[in-house]
């Protein structure tokens, strides 16, 4: 919709950063005005085509506008010719592709960055995590020796190679795969009789190749709302080969889940268009990974891949939405076994996918994978598993009961819904610091070690290239802003119901009507040269967020006991996923985004679903143990629960309302401040003090 002024607006992804464009201005151009760093080598002179962005078509809701290839200036020859040389997808159902250099803008747009053409590449944490696994896995490479064909011997080829499996192998009542069976006799006599068999569980022959073979390998996935994370693994030796990661494309159609599924439902190819995202995606992250091997994405012969139910049901192309409305009903709750083929995805022609089963509508494979890789069922102490991302899957229990549930906590915590919010790439601001005696901050952004406070001056002349910061302060990432608002609490300039503080002028605070927004970051520490500032809209984001996850893990609390008797509190707290390794477990407590426990014994372990995957890939008999398991937990539906509403609303405080913190205050060594009352410049310096030392980085 066109502005007063002849503005547009432009959203890019998965960045989420948007804002109003002049009508004429090139993508390139807004997207630098924006904050949104595209590749452009030759700068804008035609010649790189680094800077390929695509166009999303259609009707976006939830931002508001009708995104459309026509509502760019007309790809004139010299573009048409760049990008045709620099190589077309071919896919019919691609998002149409355009240089932003020499794209302008003439209506509202809604584009996505591919990761290739990102200047500063998004940095995924999700790396696999050391764990000890039975290597066991469902693909079996067997060498066998078997009978030549003879005149008046009828069997067939394969009726040979079934008794030479079961004769030398134990292995008896296999089928064979059809892609495997018109390999079958010329893999006979190439080898003179002599072959290398795949199985696959212990049930159907995969392939067939002459003479002895060695190598079988495997994929492990974690589809992510906003990432996706691969490890690809030896499936003899269970070690890591390779392991990749990217952001999942369907961003582009809704940050969250309820947004995807509202997409599938208001689009009539809106199913097929994620579904085709998502498999463009996996091959393109099996095809790095296999690469980084030395291998090729046909060498893998075995997949398991896991995530929330709505995920799932995108990638095998299921309708989403009954998962969109009560009672949140999944077309199974089972595990699947599909041919990748089926689905697309271009590994061994033979290879199967596994996909880990469900707990309920919005407890996924992703979680069972969590149970998977943390054994809370083996667990005495009681354990909360919070597993932090758009939608937070949580488990309460030990070895005699667990219970689960999903908070929809949106993508705040990921930089998104946040004014000067970006994902976590170099110039994103991750560690933050607010003196409480002047509220002066000092940061630490991505790629650069030292703190915003050791930069040498704006403008100093003597300072030599090599001293000057790698990367100015872009933006402010998950963990940024999480630190940002408990310090902005800690130094007393949020209260705690998260409004600012308003009996203190302050040139840090600036005021737009009755809201105001602390400025973190001045110009001279920024990239663009303007200010970065946590605004109250930012502030109440991270509140609405925090509280749906507490007010989830409340619920669980309650229904376990905890509070009552001896079990006063949770005994140990997991925090998994990616954004989960990289939240300082004082600052989430401080903030009220977890439950009080002993410190010591909160613990970040990465991305548990990936692990689990791993798992489940390199071990077959695991697969069995994750039915167990999702049948075996009791879901709480927290969508309908009455007491979820006054849980959630004690929650919105910081840290809470009502609850006590006594493990988090004996560390402060003080009391936590309550609603709108605090104790002083000394007790806030006392506490800020204090955490910072437990933490580990106290001003030198």
């Amino acid at each position: 919709m066109t502005t007063a002024n002849g503005e547009f607006q432009v959203i890019f992804m998965p960045s989420g950063r948007r804002g109003l464009a002049p009508s004429g201005q090139s993508l390139l151009d807004a997207a630098r005005q924006m904050g949104v760093d595209i590749e452009s080598i030759c700068g804008g002179r035609l010649t790189c085509a680094k800077c390929r962005v695509c166009v999303e078509e259609g009707n976006f809701a939830k931002h508001g506008i009708r995104s459309s290839a026509d509502h760019l200036s007309p790809a004139e020859a010299p573009e048409r010719a760049l990008l045709a040389r620099a190589g077309d997808t071919g896919d019919p159902h691609a998002p149409a592709e355009r240089l932003a250099c020499a794209a302008h803008v003439t209506g509202d747009l809604l584009i996505t960055v591919p990761e290739e053409s990102r200047a500063h590449k998004q940095i995924i944490r999700k790396s696999a995590t050391e764990r000890t696994i039975d290597v066991d896995p469902a693909i079996r490479q067997v060498y066998v020796e078997v009978d030549r064909a003879e005149l008046g011997e009828h069997r067939g080829d394969w009726g040979r190679v079934q008794a030479a499996l079961a004769a030398q192998w134990g292995l008896g009542d296999l089928r064979i795969d059809l892609p495997a069976l018109r390999r079958l006799q010329a893999a006979l006599r190439a080898g003179n009789w002599a072959v290398t068999v795949l199985v696959w569980n212990e049930r159907e022959v995969i392939d067939i190749q002459p003479g002895y073979r060695e190598g079988i390998y495997g994929l492990a996935v974690d589809i992510g709302s906003t990432t996706v994370a691969g490890h690809l693994c030896d499936l003899r030796t269970g070690t890591v080969l390779a392991t990749e990661a990217l952001m999942n494309p369907q961003m582009a159609y809704g940050e969250d889940l309820m947004s995807r599924v509202a997409y599938a439902m208001t689009h009539a190819n809106g199913l097929d268009t994620m579904h085709a995202a998502i498999i463009t995606a996996l091959n393109g992250l099996a095809a790095r990974a296999a690469r980084s091997a030395g291998l090729q994405a046909r060498d893998i012969h075995d997949a398991v891949i896991v995530g929330n139910t709505t995920m799932i049901h995108i990638l095998l192309g299921i309708d989403p939405r009954e998962l969109g409305s009560a009672p949140f009903a999944l077309a199974t709750r089972d595990a699947v076994d599909v041919k990748a083929r089926e689905l697309g995805l271009r590994f061994h022609p033979g290879a199967a996918v596994h996909v880990l089963p469900a707990e309920a509508g919005h407890v996924g494979a992703d979680n069972v994978a969590v149970l998977l890789a943390e054994e809370p069922h083996r667990q005495d102490a009681l354990t909360l598993l919070v597993d932090v991302g758009t939608n937070a899957e949580i488990v309460l229990g030990h070895r005699d009961r667990l219970l689960s549930a999903s908070s929809p906590t949106g993508p705040a915590f990921e930089g998104a819904q946040i004014r000067f919010g970006m994902r976590a790439a170099p110039g994103a601001i991750e560690r933050v610091r607010i003196d409480p005696a002047d509220w002066s901050a000092r940061f630490r952004v991505i790629d650069e070690e030292r703190w915003s406070d050791a930069w040498p001056a704006a403008g100093d002349r003597d300072t030599p290239p090599e001293s000057q910061p790698r990367h100015l302060a872009a933006g402010i990432c998950g963990s940024g802003i999480i630190e940002a608002v408990a310090e902005m609490f800690l130094a007393g300039i949020l209260r705690g119901d998260g409004r600012f503080s308003d009996g203190r002028p302050h040139p840090r605070l600036v005021w737009q009507g009755k809201k105001a927004a602390y400025v973190l970051a001045t110009g001279d520490q920024t990239a663009n040269g303007q200010p970065i500032l946590v605004t109250q809209d930012d502030v109440r984001a991270i509140q609405l967020a925090k509280a749906a996850l507490y007010a989830g893990a409340k619920l669980l609390m309650n229904r376990m006991g905890v509070g009552q008797g001896d079990l006063v509190h949770v005994e140990r707290i997991v925090l998994a996923g990616a954004f989960g390794s990289y939240i300082d477990p004082q600052y989430a407590m401080l903030l009220g985004l977890i439950p009080d426990c002993p410190l010591e014994r909160v613990a970040a372990v990465g991305n548990a679903a990936g692990d689990g995957a791993r798992i489940a890939l390199l071990n077959r008999h695991k697969r069995d143990e994750a039915a167990a398991l999702a049948r075996a937990v009791t879901y709480v539906e927290t969508a309908i629960d009455p007491r979820f509403q006054d849980e959630f609303v004690g929650a919105i405080h910081i840290p809470h309302a009502s609850d006590h913190f006594p493990h988090l205050e004996s560390r402060l060594g003080a009391p936590l401040p309550r609603a709108a009352a605090g104790d002083g410049d000394a007790g806030r310096a006392r506490r800020a003090a204090r955490i910072r030392n437990r933490a580990g980085d106290a001003h030198p």
